[in-house]
């Protein structure tokens, strides 16, 4: 069954809040032997999501709080072939692109070429006016922060029937402000891929550089990245040793294949490439202070709640980051994202613990809430 971004994104935010299953901890009589044999929780739930979620296949990859790496897989990587999920894989990471594209917009904020709280009109002269929008009235941080009030541009079924079109980024912002606004800037949250993709177009115009040359420059070289990119015009693919992505088209039919594809309706809100140990890596290095000054990140941190009437205790937004309780207290930073093929959940901790699990496919939300608890577990185990 297909999902929307937006159901999909909505879906997300309730991962934070599945409960841990029982029975993870061995009871002191436990023998050594039984010990030995009782499987990792996280290859447990893992198992579990692909054999009763539905997913074709699933990996994660863990940092633990030893600095100490696990790399999982279960299921199937390719149906046609049978072949197996491939250890630590590349895998197409949909709107945890949005942290990247925040990154570099906060990194100019640092160079003083970016005001936050300056009008998009400043930088993108013109490129919003529509009904109940207008560039003078959003800011950068609105942008960033989803508090805009720009519509949704995105047509994922018109995505998944054709696949492999190009999608200029001028196209998708003229796709939204087709529709009213949402609502008056700042007044409210709402997800809406619009606000990056006119982000990327920002970074474009104060750099005079691609997006995709900006976050290779800015970040994924900075910190060897060596699996991550945002897709070139007209590159379908995915590099590197990776599990195939599918979907279905309605809720009892065949999963169709949708790794190749083009990427373009998601650009700087969701086109990047990745593996779970290049994104765990990008986070810490994110929190840790080594992408932004402290002032900067400090700004990313700065959270709405994306439901208030679940404030404090639920899923707030930042810039271009999300803030998830844990269930054994505290919370993480992360993004998570789906795109046809892919659904990504995870982020890190303030002591350095990381985890993201990937399922190869966008499930319903039910299994969505399970693949949050597998990241809630492998947290706080």
């Amino acid at each position: 069954m297909s999902v929307s971004p937006r159901a999909a994104f909505r879906a997300a935010t309730l991962t934070a809040l599945a409960a841990l299953t029982a029975g993870l901890v061995t009871t002191p009589a436990a023998s050594a032997a039984t010990t030995a044999r009782t499987p990792d929780p996280v290859q447990r739930e893992l198992d579990a999501l692909v054999r009763d979620g539905g997913a074709p296949g699933a990996l994660a990859g863990v940092v633990q709080a030893d600095g100490k790496v696990r790399h999982y897989t279960s299921g199937v990587g390719n149906l046609a072939t049978g072949a197996k999920v491939p250890r630590d894989g590349s895998i197409r990471i949909g709107s945890n692109t949005k942290a990247f594209t925040a990154t570099v917009v906060l990194q100019l904020v640092g160079e003083g070429k970016v005001g936050l709280d300056e009008p998009v009109e400043t930088y993108l002269p013109g490129l919003l006016r529509g009904d109940g929008i207008d560039g003078r009235n959003i800011t950068v941080r609105q942008l960033l922060q989803h508090t805009s009030g720009l519509p949704e541009y995105l047509d994922q079924q018109a995505a998944l029937a054709d696949p492999h079109r190009y999608f200029e980024p001028r196209e998708l912002v003229d796709r939204a402000l087709d529709r009213p606004a949402d609502f008056a800037p700042g007044t409210k949250w709402a997800y809406s891929n619009t606000n990056y993709v006119v982000a990327g177009l920002l970074i474009q115009k104060v750099t005079g550089r691609p997006v995709g040359e900006e976050i290779k420059k800015r970040i994924t070289d900075r910190v060897g990245l060596r699996h991550t990119y945002l897709p070139a015009p007209g590159d379908m693919t995915v590099r590197g040793k990776h599990p195939h992505g599918y979907q279905k088209l309605t809720a009892d039919g065949p999963w169709t294949d949708y790794t190749t594809m083009d990427p373009s309706w998601g650009w700087a809100a969701g086109a990047m490439v990745s593996t779970n140990s290049d994104l765990n890596r990008f986070y810490a290095a994110l929190f840790s202070g080594r992408l932004l000054a402290p002032a900067q990140l400090a700004e990313m941190r700065k959270t709405v709640p994306t439901k208030p009437e679940e404030a404090p205790s639920g899923v707030h937004y930042g810039l271009g980051v999300r803030s998830i309780p844990l269930s054994c207290g505290g919370r993480y930073w992360g993004h998570g994202g789906g795109i046809p093929g892919f659904s990504t959940y995870g982020g890190v901790t303030a002591d350095g613990r990381a985890v993201n699990v990937t399922l190869t496919t966008i499930p319903d939300g039910a299994t969505t809430a399970r693949a949050g608890a597998v990241v809630d577990k492998a947290l706080c185990r």
